[in-house]
């Protein structure tokens, strides 16, 4: 009767093992490290990096006890903040040769001492909020207005240039704010100017009127396209400050859209706030210009002469310098859009380019006369300029054309993330910001960890001694609870915040109930007659229904907080809902496995240790205490 099959002892186990080397990484604490990140957008942290990194410290005689490679960063961890404070002057030596033109940035960190082989089970320790390890956070309001405008001065630029491309004699377009207004001399000239609208323009809208022998157009963006474009404004400037923190050595930012027109930054460990603004108002800008191939510009090239006259020297992707010409064909003000894609006729990755009209018209002319020549695309950060593309013209270019040329789809990709992403695309303001102190956050941490762990001994005294063995069973269960929380917020690396401790907290107290439930309903079983094992397997079976409904509304309750909340109420709500999720498996299938193991073998079971089952009609108690 109250026996677990072998399989489900097997999910106990592997479950139990499972959170136990998921939440292990959270136990080991933070070492001193040093983290080398890229200073600049076109320079990338790789396997290459990491070899430079260690070759620098090992020339040293320092040796870390750990060095890995993520995403964006490399980081030593070392056993002391002095051999840290060392490796840092090191490799700021070593990678950062010219302080005005820095390609990494070298900044003191944290680094977890888990032990290699918990990072090489990819369990890793959860990140901590900028509540709990310090930092500044700003909330930006992005100018959707600015935005709109900025984009219907590029839909007017763009129709002039198609009405006077068809002959539309008599015509001008005029711009008030983002509504844009189409005069022509004569009706043939009004309807051939619809069609255009029609094929070319399709985020636009149109409607006619007459004013004397006029004809005018007031010309709208249709109120998908300008959501469209808010989105996407709102989404390249959250790109944009993604490549723009990596500069502060910010392991964990957090950056996330709030709301339809802000952005929340967050940058645990950083507590210079007016660096941290300097990096945040940062402009990129982007320029194309014709590589100079006279014989002067290609020995400057190769080292074997000066700077011809008119010209310039930029360093490339690959070290390699090119010489480009001073004038300026467009910018980045001229690109709308840049995509990775794959050039059918070379067989190999390249980016499109679509231009504005005005840039268009500039490209187009500018091709035409300089086929099968160079040009390179210069990105500027800082005052510095670098050519991240140096690409040759194969035929007449105009709007929309492609750039390719031994490139892998990673850089065709990164390529084109840099040309959309290379400045914003809409105004930004900081319009709050706080600042908070390392030390605060490690107050926060120790109160928070006291406040868990006190509230977890206390109910687990209370239950050892109303419930007796079962009340053993139910701390047992409750630990368990707290163990695959631990683990599940580990293994989706989220960040934990000090409402998420708070959450915690509710989680140990809410679980428990159900383990009240099931233990008041197995005394009601005895109270009523019913055999020890019998007793047992009703109040499991019984006590069911009312914790899943009770777990299923509260459920419903966080997935609320989390929907329609935000900031600290969604921490709080994410480790609420997990909580819960947990606790149904900790307080039902984990703990009657406890009690199958400990009381199933027993045949003729005679009392079980739940404390004192008291009947309300005789007043006696029927001792159901320990043995």
């Amino acid at each position: 009767m109250n026996r677990y099959p072998v399989w489900k002892y097997a999910i106990i186990v592997i479950v139990l093992l499972l959170g136990l080397i998921y939440a292990l990484p959270n136990f080991f604490g933070e070492a001193p490290a040093v983290q080398v990140s890229s200073a600049k957008s076109t320079v990338k942290v790789d396997a290459s990096t990491q070899a430079r990194v260690e070759e620098a410290l090992k020339a040293a005689n320092l040796t870390p006890d750990l060095l890995t490679l993520d995403a964006s960063s490399v980081r030593a961890r070392f056993a002391t903040p002095d051999e840290q404070l060392k490796a840092r002057d090191v490799l700021q030596h070593a990678l950062v040769p010219d302080a005005s033109d820095p390609g990494y940035t070298v900044a003191l960190n944290l680094a977890s001492r888990s032990p290699a082989w918990l990072t090489a089970l990819h369990a890793f320790p959860m990140y901590l909020g900028l509540d709990l390890r310090g930092g500044v956070d700003f909330v930006l309001q992005v100018d959707m207005k600015g935005a709109l405008d900025k984009r219907a001065e590029t839909f007017a630029s763009d129709l002039r240039t198609a009405f006077r491309d068809k002959n539309l004699r008599g015509s001008s377009v005029t711009r008030n704010g983002q509504a844009l207004e189409a005069r022509f001399r004569d009706a043939a000239a009004k309807d051939a100017a619809k069609n255009i609208l029609t094929d070319q323009f399709a985020d636009l809208t149109a409607v006619e009127s007459q004013e004397g022998s006029d004809w005018k157009l007031a010309i709208t963006i249709k109120p998908e396209a300008a959501r469209r474009l808010q989105d996407q404004a709102l989404k390249q400037n959250i790109t944009t400050l993604h490549n723009r923190i990596n500069e502060l050595g910010v392991a964990e930012p957090v950056i996330q859209q709030q709301g339809l027109d802000r952005i929340v930054v967050q940058l645990p460990g950083v507590q210079d706030t007016a660096k941290a603004k300097d990096i945040l108002g940062r402009t990129a800008t982007l320029e194309m210009r014709l590589v100079d191939e006279s014989p002067e510009g290609r020995a400057a090239a190769l080292g074997n002469g000066p700077v011809p006259f008119g010209s310039e020297r930029f360093p490339t992707r690959t070290g390699q310098p090119v010489i480009v010409k001073k004038q300026v064909l467009a910018t980045g003000e001229n690109l709308s859009d840049a995509q990775a894609g794959f050039d059918s006729q070379k067989q190999e990755p390249g980016v499109t380019l679509t231009m504005d009209a005005k840039g268009g018209r500039v490209m187009r002319d500018v091709s035409r006369e300089n086929l099968n020549k160079g040009m390179a695309i210069i990105l500027f950060e800082k005052g510095k300029g670098e050519a991240i593309s140096v690409a040759t013209i194969r035929g007449e270019l105009g709007t929309r054309f492609s750039i390719s040329g031994a490139m892998g789809i990673t850089e065709a990709n990164d390529l084109a993330l840099l040309l959309r992403a290379g400045s914003l695309a809409a105004p930004m303001e900081i319009i709050q910001e706080r600042t908070i102190g390392p030390s605060l956050g490690a107050d926060n941490i120790d109160k928070g960890f006291k406040s868990v762990l006190y509230g977890f001994v206390a109910i687990m005294a209370f239950m050892c001694v109303y419930y007796a063995l079962f009340g053993v069973f139910s701390s047992i269960a409750l630990a368990v609870n707290l163990l695959l929380l631990v683990a599940i917020l580990s293994l989706l690396q989220a960040t934990l915040t000090l409402p998420g401790i708070a959450a915690m907290a509710l989680a140990i107290g809410v679980a428990i109930d159900s383990n009240v439930l099931i233990n008041e309903r197995v005394r009601e079983e005895l109270r009523n007659g019913a055999s020890p094992q019998a007793a047992i397997h009703a109040g499991y079976d019984r006590a069911w229904g009312t914790i899943l409904d009770s777990n299923v509304t509260t459920l419903i309750a966080g997935i609320a907080l989390l929907a329609f909340g935000s900031g600290p109420i969604r921490g709080f709500a994410v480790v609420h809902c997990i909580g819960i999720v947990t606790s149904m498996f900790s307080a039902v299938f984990f703990s009657r496995g406890l009690v199958n193991f400990w009381y199933g073998r027993k045949k003729k079971l005679k009392s079980v240790s739940i404390g004192t089952v008291w009947k309300p009609a005789t007043d006696t108690a029927i001792a159901a205490d320990a043995k």
